[in-house]
């Protein structure tokens, strides 16, 4: 985990009553007109008044500056990208050539910038290709991402300044410039072109933070079992490396197809990834009440508190105490959760001792900016809060819409709006369940990030804002089909309160409890493939 510092802002917040998808799958974007052209060659309700939080003067961000004058040629950083979709995750300069050649079983052509190409070319140590169809050329970086999203067997190289949520960055050389993995600095970046250069450069690797998303975490039942009565212990769920399925069998007491599994690499990718996250955030799917019970089948759930242990120490930072099983244990149930994830320093929102606590956002630092979260029920309605009762907030319209105003108040660059929604095994998102997410959009809010379906599901782009309905099961026992053994991690990276890459990385669930990343060009394409298919019509990208 990178030095961060949580912030404990007690915000009071106006009450208003509660009123190539994968390769092999998933739809095309609709595209605009392609602004590329192949040239030939050439030459070389109110019950308490809100508090607008003011930042103390540890924590104030400095202004914005004007950039300064254009500056002469130098060594501008350029990165590698393709289209959103590609489960592809890095070039090289033989990939490069082989493009040109009209080799690539991946590629049929490169597209450049058309001012740009030349110094492009030459910094990957190339020129441009005989056969003029292999190298396309597009008027600005806007038109170059939008034919990534129509011409999918595209590779392109951009300015680093002109990365966005809309492409996909790829690594070079084994480096990467976005993500967690990403290098300490523009110095260490090895792809520079001589470019004319704006000043300083808008994105630095040293500047950027990341955020890991996780979907649905459980500590009970068979979670408990494989951490407590097997042994593994607390540190066992975010332990896991890369796993590969290597066939399916019938069948599951559900009757569902079964996937076969291998480990592939067991130096704890998973923690690696969470742990170096700036932020990390995810679902905790159950009370952890002091009085805990251990069980071993339903859908009444507790945990034992030691179990956070496991949490804290891979790097999760904050989780949603809003969900259909928070009362689970009862009122007291989310008292002594409440107080068992403050004892090990894990931020939380969406559950309260009353309403006005249950809505009051979880406010955290990161990257130089202050990053608000707010959770959300829409399943279990008997677990709502009230001005007097403990349990959840509930999402509507008009909550959402106080909320997020009441976090931008206290001072959040950036909000996210985390509900528990939707339809259990379903990917599919629902007109209602849609028109609370652009609800949350038009609110203000920056991205949306769902849970609660125990499958991965559809992405949508809302007036150029993510959501994402559902990432899936994170940490959880449910390995009766392979959808549910199956889910998503994000892997956001942000310059200051702007989203510049995301990174979707599939992950099956082996004994019960332990998420392992799977190649998406490989086994990882199948819950891949779900999410894009489920996004049809829905993501821009």
């Amino acid at each position: 985990m990178q030095p961060r510092t949580l912030l404990a802002v007690a915000v009071l917040i106006t009450l208003v009553e509660a009123c190539g998808g994968s390769p092999a799958s998933g739809e095309p974007a609709s595209a605009e007109p392609s602004a590329s052209t192949v040239l030939t060659p050439t030459p070389a309700a109110v019950s308490e008044a809100p508090v607008t939080a003011e930042p103390s003067p540890s924590e104030s961000i400095e202004p914005s500056v004007a950039p300064p004058p254009v500056a002469a040629a130098g060594s501008v950083a350029v990165v590698p990208v393709t289209n959103f979709r590609s489960a592809f995750s890095s070039t090289s300069p033989a990939e490069v050539a082989s493009v040109l050649a009209g080799a690539s079983t991946r590629y049929d052509a490169l597209e450049l910038v058309s001012g740009e190409a030349d110094a492009i070319l030459a910094a990957v140590g190339t020129t441009r290709p005989s056969d003029a169809s292999r190298l396309a050329l597009a008027s600005s970086t806007e038109a170059l991402a939008r034919d990534l999203s129509a011409h999918r067997k595209r590779l392109a190289v951009i300015r680093a300044d002109a990365v966005s949520e809309r492409v996909r960055a790829l690594a070079w050389g084994g480096e990467s410039l976005f993500g967690v993995g990403r290098v300490a600095s523009l110095a260490l970046w090895p792809l520079k072109a001589n470019l004319p250069a704006a000043g300083a450069p808008r994105y630095d690797p040293a500047k950027a933070w990341t955020l890991v998303a996780g979907g649905d975490i459980l500590l009970d039942r068979g979670v408990a079992r494989t951490c407590k009565i097997l042994g593994k212990g607390v540190e066992f769920p975010f332990a896991g490396g890369t796993a590969s399925i290597t066939s399916r069998y019938c069948c599951s007491s559900f009757c569902w197809n079964l996937p076969r599994t291998v480990r592939t690499d067991a130096t704890g990718a998973v923690r690696r990834l969470v742990h170096g996250a700036d932020l990390a955030i995810a679902d905790f799917q159950n009370p952890a009440p002091n009085n805990f019970a251990y069980h071993t089948k339903g859908t009444v759930f507790s945990a034992d508190p030691r179990l956070i242990d496991g949490l804290r120490n891979a790097g999760i930072d904050y989780v949603s105490l809003a969900n259909n099983h928070i009362r689970d244990a009862g009122a007291q149930g989310v008292l002594d959760t409440i107080a068992n994830l403050d004892k090990r320093g894990i931020a939380h929102s969406g559950a309260g001792a009353n309403l006005a606590a249950a809505r009051r956002p979880s406010i955290l630092r990161a990257g130089g900016v202050r990053v608000a979260i707010l959770a959300y029920d829409t399943i279990a309605k008997g677990y709502a809060a009230t001005s007097t009762r403990v349990g959840s907030a509930q999402l509507s319209a008009a909550a959402v819409r106080a909320d997020v105003a009441a976090a931008r108040r206290a001072g959040a660059d950036v909000v996210i709006v985390f509900p528990h929604w939707g339809t259990e095994y379903d990917p599919t998102p629902f007109a209602g369940q849609q028109r609370l997410a652009h609800a949350c959009i038009d609110a203000g809010a920056d991205l949306v990030i769902g849970n609660h379906a125990h499958w991965a599901g559809a992405i949508e782009t809302y007036k150029g804002k993510p959501i994402w309905y559902a990432l899936g099961n994170f940490v959880f026992d449910q390995t009766w089909s392979e959808p549910t053994m199956e889910g998503i991690t994000l892997e956001l990276t942000f310059r200051g309160a702007d989203l510049v890459q995301v990174r979707m990385r599939p992950h099956v669930i082996l004994d019960k409890a332990q998420p392992n990343f799977m190649d998406p060009t490989g086994s990882g394409r199948v819950v891949m493939g779900q999410v894009f298919n489920a996004s049809k019509g829905l993501l821009a990208w």
